[in-house]
């Protein structure tokens, strides 16, 4: 996702990571991946498909937030 590699170079405290799903089967399986793009926040947040800026700024503060 675009706006997660801008964030990412924007930030030094904000790192992504896109990866082929059909190239890392395990990994799917392992997201339950079933649609893409397929984000994944902290192991917190998770979403398919895209979402306006809004919604997924507010999926990454949502992450970030104290357990």
């Amino acid at each position: 996702m675009r706006l997660a590699q801008h964030m990412s170079v924007a930030s030094d405290r904000v790192r992504s990571t896109v990866i082929e799903a059909t190239e890392f089967p395990e990994l799917s399986r392992a997201y339950q991946v079933m649609g893409v793009p397929k984000v994944v926040i902290n192991d917190r947040v998770q979403f398919e498909g895209a979402v306006p800026e809004r919604d997924f700024l507010g999926a990454v503060l949502q992450a970030v937030e104290p357990a």
